[in-house]
């Protein structure tokens, strides 16, 4: 079952609940405040290459950036 991201319009708070898919766009109640009016968020989700993946492969790739932990300096990333 997904995890998604709630905010609350009542009381400003945004939580986590695990909700199934067919039961996705029903109103939860906010675990602080108890309202319904709250609604799902656009989450950003963050997705690995998987062992032993070469870029351009199903479930390989590489994008360089500074953080990208590939060692090399900016534009000298042989990964992507």
């Amino acid at each position: 079952m997904p995890i998604y991201e709630f905010h609350c319009d009542s009381c400003d708070t945004t939580f986590d609940e695990r909700v199934s898919m067919s039961d996705r766009d029903r109103k939860i109640p906010c675990p602080k405040c108890g309202s319904t009016k709250t609604g799902r968020k656009l989450s950003v989700v963050g997705v690995g290459a998987a062992a032993g993946a070469k870029p351009g492969s199903p479930g390989g790739g590489h994008v360089h950036s500074s953080m990208c932990g590939c060692g090399r300096p900016s534009g000298s990333c042989g990964l992507n």
